[in-house]
């Protein structure tokens, strides 16, 4: 017999949980988040989940709050005698510091895996991590969910022609070409160099886009200078269009003026971030159904591989 499973938010989340729940027909669950003068806070569950399978739905996007508060909920479930405790993490902060790629720096994806550890999660379920490794940061199950499940049905919408994926690093080739292989079209590279962190200092094209229907595959969009200097770089190269295609809208200032300044005709997110700027371009796909799906199979111990479509 399964114990039973409660669902519960942290403040930044509760928009996501709130649709994952009205998906699986469950009441959201109570609880109370307290703030001090002093920038501090204390989480309390308002019910009982002893015995409970407790999912808790938090991001970790920008600020540091949204991580301390994900480890305090874990902790209260731990002392409340939670059954087990999955961690729900549409987008996984921290993770583009996953190696160490210049002497004396830290490995953020890394100490955050130990976090959550130490709180005494038993599971983390996550969407299109920053970088595959980081499923082996941790110690305990990680259910990787890719953003692909929702993309490719909108892209087969459009019925482009003459199409191609595209990817504005080379970092990113390994999922641009998964897209690739699945719609049988030709892929394109760009490669950049930085001058510093969301600077790029130059670009460079490999592939033919021309007259062609640009699709730009990236996992996440910060200040938007790389991808927009991609697909204007492909404007010029006689691309017929280009589109957008990011799991996790960060959106950092800049990042909506220069979208809607550059060549990019829709650029298409996941709501694993809120986003609430001002671009016209912008175009949100919900992965509630896709969690709330996979909380199912997970609760009812099913194979979760039919979410995989790449």
């Amino acid at each position: 017999m399964l114990p039973p499973f409660k669902v519960f938010a942290g403040t930044k989340s509760q928009y996501m949980a709130e649709e994952i729940c009205k998906d699986l027909g469950v009441e959201l669950g109570k609880m109370n988040i307290q703030h001090f003068a002093d920038g501090e806070f204390e989480v309390s569950f308002e019910e009982s989940i002893r015995g409970c399978e407790v999912y808790l739905v938090q991001s970790t996007f920008p600020n540091s709050d949204n991580l301390m508060e994900l480890l305090l909920m874990i902790d209260a479930a731990k002392r409340a005698s939670a059954a087990s405790i999955i961690a729900v993490m549409p987008y996984f902060g921290w993770a583009r510091q996953d190696r160490k790629d210049k002497p004396r720096v830290s490995i953020a994806a890394k100490l955050v895996a130990d976090l959550l550890s130490a709180a005494g999660v038993d599971r983390v379920i996550a969407m299109d991590l920053h970088a595959d490794q980081i499923q082996g940061f941790f110690n305990v199950p990680v259910d990787h969910l890719y953003a692909s499940s929702v993309f490719i049905p909108y892209i087969e919408s459009l019925h482009l022609d003459d199409m191609v994926i595209a990817t504005p690093d080379v970092g990113g080739a390994k999922r641009a070409n998964n897209y690739a292989k699945y719609f049988d079209v030709p892929l394109v590279l760009c490669h950049k160099q930085r001058a510093k962190a969301n600077v790029v200092a130059s670009m460079t094209l490999i592939g033919d886009v021309k007259d062609k229907n640009v699709i730009l595959i990236d996992d996440m969009v910060d200040t938007a200078g790389t991808i927009t200097k991609a697909a204007d770089l492909m404007i010029e190269k006689g691309a017929k269009s280009v589109r957008a295609l990011c799991s996790h809208a960060i959106m950092s200032d800049p990042a909506s003026d220069r979208v809607n300044e550059s060549g990019i005709v829709e650029m298409m997110f996941t709501n694993s971030i809120p986003y609430k700027g001002n671009c016209k371009k912008c175009t949100i796909l919900s992965v509630a159904r896709l969690f709330a799906d996979t909380i199912r199979r997970v609760h009812e111990n099913q194979s979760i591989s039919s979410q995989y479509l790449i």
